[in-house]
């Protein structure tokens, strides 16, 4: 069946019938290079900074209940001082900075552990590995701006992406590198949709649509795109914010969290594809859309 598979397909080719693949330019394939790796190391940052927190409450250390970020400033001046023999919770807890010294009496109930010199070797070996994966990363910061600077479009794409609501400048590029500064390639958003594996699966019986899973796609397009549904920008994003809260209340999280995962990577598609900025439509643009519902 192989052999006939290729036969089919280069007879196809030859009547030119087979639509092209999407094969990106030197520039964007060298921009794929930056965000993934760039991606990779953020992935293991985050890994490092969850083993930091499993040696911390080994040590019986519960920095975490009244930090948001052990890894701040203030938090990595209380690890390097528990690193040098420090294990006097009232001085550890006098490192705070900033809002986190009104909780100074908590961080101090918190602080009262029992570190041991294995939990200072294991600790001073995270914050190394912590500290070098943090470098790299602003190394490949560096690099991206650098091309940003060397090429007018990718600033203009940058620009335009950063408008829609949840996406940053870090996710803004990873954008940029899978899909490109062109959109054309992409015949309709719904074909970027089902591109990036965002779009719901074609299970239709008696006219009716039923549930069905995904389907594969870009793994790092796909990624990304989901990963944007938490992101604290409530000033601008009032329309996706209640997409998601009445999906969620219906559908459930998971799908919630693709539905907006494909509403951003349609409004991507519109604003690279006509040139402008994104609008907010609201928070009542769904309630309206779906009044019969």
């Amino acid at each position: 069946m192989d052999t006939k598979d290729c036969q089919w397909i280069a007879e196809l080719l030859q009547h030119g019938l087979l639509r092209a693949s999407y094969i990106p330019t030197v520039l964007i394939r060298d921009l794929r290079d930056l965000t993934r790796a760039r991606t990779s190391l953020s992935q293991e940052h985050s890994r490092i900074a969850s083993r930091i927190q499993k040696v911390l409450e080994d040590a019986n250390i519960k920095l975490a209940s009244v930090a948001s970020n052990t890894l701040g400033k203030s938090g990595r001046a209380m690890l390097a001082a528990m690193i040098e023999g420090e294990e006097s919770p009232e001085r550890l807890a006098d490192l705070a900075l900033g809002h986190l010294r009104a909780k100074i009496p908590q961080l101090q109930i918190a602080l009262e552990g029992h570190v041991r010199d294995h939990h200072r070797f294991l600790l001073q070996s995270l914050l190394r590995q912590l500290q070098f994966l943090e470098a790299e990363i602003a190394l490949l910061d560096v690099r991206l701006d650098q091309i940003r600077r060397e090429h007018l479009d990718l600033a203009d794409a940058l620009d335009r992406w950063i408008t829609v609501p949840r996406v940053d400048r870090v996710a803004a590029w990873s954008f940029i590198a899978e899909m490109g500064t062109d959109v054309t390639q992409f015949p309709t958003a719904a074909h970027l949709a089902s591109w990036a594996g965002v779009c719901p699966g074609s299970n239709e019986s008696a006219g009716k649509r039923l549930s069905s899973k995904t389907r594969k796609g870009s793994p790092w397009l796909r990624r990304m795109a989901c990963n944007l549904h938490g992101l604290p920008h409530a000033q601008r994003t009032r329309n996706l914010s209640a997409q998601f809260k009445r999906l969620a209340a219906r559908r459930g999280r998971k799908c919630a969290i693709f539905a907006v995962a494909h509403s951003i990577l349609v409004i991507g598609y519109h604003l690279q594809q006509k040139r402008c900025t994104y609008a907010d439509l609201g928070s009542s643009y769904f309630d309206r859309l779906h009044a019969d519902d």
